[in-house]
């Protein structure tokens, strides 16, 4: 009987580090694949391979598609492609984005739990926002063991709190800790495979190949009165118990939480349109109150000077419902 060779592991904020440390305690030769979806900083997007490799003796790359998957390696989401694992293969999804990004560790952890999910162990570490609690509940579904870093321990404590209010994991640990637990995990018999939702298959084609509809989506979820913040289509929910998600027949996807945010952020962009228009409107009212006052239209004047102030009030209302949605999105954006 094979082990539990299949390491997935996601991470946001603060993941870098976090990554740093278990590579370097990786010991040569691990009996698993370790695949990596993490929100990359900018500064990190076209080095992150090196840094884990320095710091420990398994090579990381950034995955190709089609590239087979060996034991005692590190593979990578690329930026701009959804990292997927179908049995012993690597596909990178060309789907859209889920939890406002591609790579995002969801569509991993659904493309683990689908192919070989009691061979999976599913880590979840460091990170803002929910991204990764719907794929854990699909790993543990399909025979999978998971894994959550201690939010206490974390840099960033809400996804992996996220995480927790999904499921119930195998192990709740601090980082310090984790490579010797997942070392243990890895040599444990594989466990015996579980029947796979027809959800779950669907969900993996969206992000592997972009193809979605809506009786597909009347199949798993239902029509919700959102509309998708990426594109304006219809979105329906789909309850999970605990977790609430949305996604789009185009096949973007959102958890409760982020589709919040999403929708904050349309709404800054259209008061700051609504702006913009009253700014216009405000510098052609002054100047045409200028062309009155200088050919002596007096009453003229005055009309557009009224006009230029009410909109003035009207354009100070608009900069401070932006000032305050932009305060609220700080608290929550990932870094």
């Amino acid at each position: 009987m094979s082990n539990r060779d299949i390491l997935a592991i996601g991470a946001s904020a603060g993941g870098v580090d976090a990554l740093r440390f278990l590579a370097s305690q990786f010991p040569p030769g691990l009996p698993a694949a370790v695949v990596v979806t993490i929100h990359l900083p900018s500064q990190f997007r076209s080095a992150l391979d090196a840094i884990l490799t320095q710091n420990g003796p398994l090579p990381a790359t950034f995955a190709d598609d089609g590239e087979t998957l060996e034991h005692g390696r590190i593979y990578l989401g690329p930026p701009g492609c959804h990292l997927l694992v179908d049995e012993d293969r690597i596909h990178l999804g060309t789907g859209p984005r889920e939890n406002n990004a591609r790579p995002a560790i969801d569509p991993m952890f659904r493309s683990a739990a689908l192919c070989c999910g009691h061979r999976t162990v599913g880590v979840v570490l460091t990170g803002t926002l929910g991204d990764g609690a719907a794929g854990v509940h699909a790993i543990q579904q399909c025979g999978g063991l998971i894994v959550v870093q201690d939010p206490s321990d974390a840099a960033h404590p809400e996804m992996p709190t996220a995480a927790l209010n999904r499921v119930k994991p195998d192990h709740i640990v601090a980082l310090e800790g984790m490579p010797m637990l997942l070392e243990e995990l890895i040599q444990r018999p594989a466990g015996t495979p579980a029947r796979v939702p027809e959800s779950l298959k669907y969900e993996v084609e969206i992000a592997k190949t972009g193809r979605s509809g809506m009786s597909n989506m009347d199949r798993i979820g239902k029509r919700s009165v959102l509309a998708c913040p990426d594109c304006h289509g219809v979105m329906w929910e789909l309850d999970e118990g605990e977790l609430v998600r949305y996604r789009c027949h185009v096949g973007h996807a959102y958890t409760a939480e982020l589709m919040a945010l999403a929708i904050d952020e349309n709404l800054t962009r259209a008061l700051g349109s609504a702006l913009r228009a009253l700014d216009e409107r405000i510098a052609l009212a002054r100047k045409l109150q200028k062309q009155a006052e200088d050919s002596g239209r007096a009453q003229a004047a005055e009309t557009w000077a009224l006009k230029a102030e009410e909109q003035q009030r009207e354009a100070e209302v608009i900069r401070d419902s932006i000032r305050r949605a932009d305060e609220i999105s700080a608290r929550f954006a990932r870094p």
